[in-house]
């Protein structure tokens, strides 16, 4: 295996810090859609696979686990929703789509991004 290491990354106008664009992305993100009652990933970055827990109520299983299950994730779905995260592990985090604050319901647009470090 080989190492670069550099300072900064330039797009010929703009330079960024190496650091910042190692620890300020995503480490994982998912769109999945979850109609139907199987989670079927519509794109995604270090996500091996959806797991259906019930209605509304998703596993997300990374390809390449984190360092800690402290990292942040970040969700978005389908508008009169809410999406909860909990469950987090190395491997994994669970996501629930709530309707108007009472039902679990599948969406058939969900977005979620992992944010932390790699193990």
């Amino acid at each position: 295996m080989s190492t670069l290491n550099v300072a900064n990354v330039t797009d010929g106008t703009t330079s960024v810090p190496t650091g910042y664009v190692v620890n300020g992305s995503a480490k994982a993100w998912v769109s999945w859609s979850a109609t139907g009652g199987t989670p079927t990933i519509n794109g995604s970055l270090n996500a091996s696979s959806m797991t259906d827990i019930a209605t509304g109520d998703a596993e997300a299983n990374f390809t390449s686990a984190m360092a800690n299950s402290n990292f942040a994730v970040t969700t978005a779905s389908t508008a009169n929703s809410i999406t909860s995260v909990d469950g987090r592990t190395t491997t994994k985090f669970r996501a629930r789509t709530i309707s108007n604050f009472t039902n679990y319901v599948d969406y058939p647009d969900i977005q979620t991004a992992a944010h932390g470090d790699l193990a």
